[in-house]
């Protein structure tokens, strides 16, 4: 059961069984939180048990929206049936715009008994829910990360002040930043007017606005001021803070195909169905 104080609504993480048996911890597609214009999932793999993931997530179609992959411990292996393939490493990341259609595969490894990464889904209008698909993957390196006394912050899609991401996104203006607050310290932000934001932690805990922010946990920020202020616990915090900005049209999905129509969904259906989906390889972007 989510709970509401002040401005703040704090969703706990179901534990939720994907791909060939795998548990992932997911805030954002549930029954208590379906959607959040524009996104769509958010899951979070983390074990230290290979029985949890190592059946990975077998070939599977999309279509309608995008994917991003972030690794923080362990590999992701994937292929897909264009030829493409990689193996995403500790605090890498790999954007797929599925778009007209992509089927695909991604295989879980740990490292020294670790795995750890998040998978979020993010809606595409109609407009361009049957472009072609693409591609952007990038190492660790690539990614800029801000420090100061009181956080370090990567800076994973868009901007954060000054500092750009290798991954821009045009059409819904995602920012996507992991920040580790330093104990007792304060992070301090605003989402951009208009936009939808959330914060997930995934290490220690934290207050916003004096509501606890457990492990595990996803907050979504008062649309109407986009102001945050979160204060690190005993132990600090480190979270994501995503936002972008909401399409405001109709979303009708069935498993991996979000569209706007049913009849949409059905023609999805009918394309994977009759080894019609794949329209377009992608194009690949990475990072040297």
């Amino acid at each position: 059961m989510d709970t509401v104080a002040n401005s703040v609504r704090i969703i706990p993480a179901i534990a939720v069984p994907e791909g060939a048996g795998v548990t992932v911890h997911r805030t954002i597609g549930t029954p208590v939180l379906r959607e959040y214009d524009p996104f769509l999932l958010l899951d979070h793999i983390s074990s230290d048990k290979p029985e949890d993931y190592l059946a990975g997530f077998p070939s599977h179609p999309h279509r309608g929206f995008s994917t991003f992959t972030y690794m923080i411990d362990g590999h992701m292996e994937h292929q897909d049936s264009m030829g493409n393939r990689g193996d995403l490493g500790p605090g890498s990341a790999q954007w797929m715009k599925a778009a007209s259609g992509v089927i695909h595969s991604e295989m879980p490894k740990q490292k020294n008994g670790l795995m750890r990464g998040f998978q979020l889904w993010i809606n595409l209008s109609a407009a361009h829910k049957m472009d072609q698909p693409e591609y952007q993957e990038y190492s660790a390196e690539a990614f800029p990360v801000i420090r100061t006394e009181d956080y370090a912050l990567k800076v994973l899609i868009g901007r954060f002040s000054n500092t750009a991401a290798p991954i821009v996104d045009d059409l819904t203006n995602v920012c996507y930043y992991d920040v580790q607050v330093n104990p007792g310290r304060h992070f301090r932000h605003r989402i951009p007017a208009g936009h939808h934001g959330v914060i997930y932690v995934f290490e220690g805990s934290g207050q916003l606005d004096r509501q606890r922010l457990p492990q595990h946990s996803l907050a979504i920020v008062d649309a109407d001021n986009g102001e945050l202020d979160v204060v690190a616990g005993q132990q600090g915090v480190r979270m994501l803070v995503i936002s972008g900005k909401p399409l405001h049209e109709a979303v009708v999905r069935y498993g991996p195909f979000v569209m706007n129509t049913r009849e949409q969904i059905d023609q999805a259906m009918r394309d994977f169905q009759s080894n019609n989906f794949v329209r377009d390889r992608a194009w690949i972007k990475r990072s040297e």
